[in-house]
């Protein structure tokens, strides 16, 4: 492609020789013969470090926002980071152009009103891809997720396949870092709903109005927004952008009543303009009624009929890794879930607590190079609404796992409820198996659909599905 074409619609601060291109990218360690190279600033590391070793390994071009030394054509923008959005743009064509975009965003519940949307969208027949936390799809064709929301490369190199299979409609959980790094900027939301804002990535983000705002930014370029207003900060997105509010506790542009939940799912009335219909999903918890709300949000946002998504709310499958019981047949239950914050796990245990017949047994730890401020408030959370607890690791990364349960326990002090520590988690697990009693639900928290756990930098597969079940067969 032509470097012409490459950098079209982009404002260079200095002239230059048109040429052909072979590829582009911006990790040096990915350069080959006749590259551009895009030198980013992130977070930790300045990409213009890498100009020379970029040029060594054959970049034809250099795009920066300064001067560097190296022997490659340099040309200077004044925001690199977009400047290379739109340059994967035009190097797949702008896939994006031709599709329509759903966007969810949102400390919890993203994965799971991402998923009923897709799983809402295919049952009316329209071809659409998912850019997610668990995995991407197009079509039917699934396929690991690296990043909840993709680098720009990568992106746009997925809407290219995309497109190129037919799909109408992609549907993404946005990210508060990639709003904040602006990786989503150049494509047009018909609509993104909003789920909730509770303590998370404080390590990247520092405050909570950072946070908050970084969610915020989705809302100012989508076309309609879909708030949840039994959430502060979704009464304050209402407040400022407009659009269409949801609530499972009160009324709303549309609103959950007659609730029922138990350890099967959930069923409510969906109340929308004057119209009412009963609605029944597989997966536990007041969570899923506000995720299902949220999904029915965006969709009737972009033009879909309540008759459709009623229709498509009524089929959805179980979310992998949300509030799912592994066990069947057993004096006790196993459940999954993948809460990893303060809020997120005392949603799960509240509604676990609705209809648990015997103690609830809750296995926890928390993520290494992860915000540690969370880490006693989930101790404390746990412990308000389990009858044991068992401390382990999760994904440790570079930190000592001692050191992070060492923190994790602060949240313990003063409490009444008894807890083990056992710092491995295979080892918890069993624990908890070969320990559980009648009607005991045990929860695993932390990993939900994770196959893996990240030690140091290196991913070590970790499924706790097939955990459970060496462990059972053991009993």
């Amino acid at each position: 492609m032509l470097l012409s074409e490459l950098l079209n619609g982009i404002q260079t601060l200095n002239v230059y020789t048109d040429r052909e291109i072979a590829g582009i990218a911006f990790d040096s360690r990915k350069v080959e013969k006749d590259f551009l190279f895009c030198a980013i600033r992130g977070e930790t590391v300045d990409g213009h470090r890498f100009t020379a070793s970029a040029a060594e390994k054959g970049a034809a071009v250099i795009l920066a926002e300064y001067a560097t030394e190296h022997t490659a054509t340099e040309i200077l923008v004044k925001d690199t980071r977009m400047a290379f959005q739109q340059v994967c743009a035009n190097y797949f064509g702008h896939p994006e152009k031709s599709m329509r975009f759903l966007g969810v965003t949102g400390t919890n519940g993203k994965t799971s009103a991402t998923q009923f949307i897709k799983s809402i969208l295919d049952g009316m027949g329209v071809k659409a891809g998912l850019i997610g936390t668990v995995l991407n799809q197009i079509g039917t064709v699934s396929e690991p997720a690296e990043f909840t929301t993709p680098e720009p490369y990568q992106l746009f190199a997925l809407l290219r396949r995309m497109k190129d299979a037919g799909v109408e409609v992609v549907v993404m959980e946005v990210s508060s870092q990639a709003m904040d790094q602006r990786r989503a900027d150049s494509l047009p939301f018909a609509a993104a709903g909003f789920t909730n804002l509770t303590q998370d990535h404080l390590d990247y983000h520092k405050t909570m109005e950072n946070y908050k705002e970084a969610k915020a930014r989705l809302f100012s370029l989508a076309g309609k927004g879909v708030y949840n207003i039994d959430d502060a900060a979704g009464m304050e997105f209402k407040s400022r952008f407009g659009g269409l509010a949801y609530s499972a506790k009160g009324k709303a542009d549309l609103y959950a009543t007659k609730i029922q939940m138990d350890v099967s799912g959930v069923a409510y009335q969906l109340n929308y303009c004057g119209k009412s219909a009963q609605i029944k999903v597989s997966t536990p918890g007041l969570f899923t009624v506000h995720n299902t709300l949220c999904a029915a949000g965006v969709l009737l946002a972009a033009g879909y009929t309540l008759d459709q998504v009623v229709r498509g709310l009524n089929c959805i499958p179980k979310v992998a890794g949300r509030a799912e019981i592994i066990t069947e047949g057993l004096p006790f239950d196993v459940m999954l879930d993948y809460a990893h914050t303060p809020d997120a796990l005392e949603n799960i245990l509240t509604t676990i607590r609705t209809y648990a017949k015997g103690r609830v047994v809750t296995l926890f730890g928390c993520g290494g190079d992860r915000d540690r401020t969370k880490r006693p408030k989930m101790a404390a959370a746990a412990a308000k609404y389990s009858d044991f607890l068992i401390v382990t690791s999760d994904n440790p990364r570079t930190e000592d796992p001692a050191a992070i349960i060492k923190e994790i326990l602060v949240g313990l002090e003063g409490c009444d409820v008894p807890y083990a520590v056992i710092e491995n988690r295979k080892e918890a697990i069993g624990y908890a198996i070969q320990n559980a009693q009648k009607d005991d639900l045990i929860l695993l928290a932390g990993k939900g659909h994770e196959d893996y756990q990240i030690i140091g930098k290196e991913k070590h597969h970790f499924d706790e599905k097939e955990i459970v079940e060496e462990y059972l067969k053991q009993c």
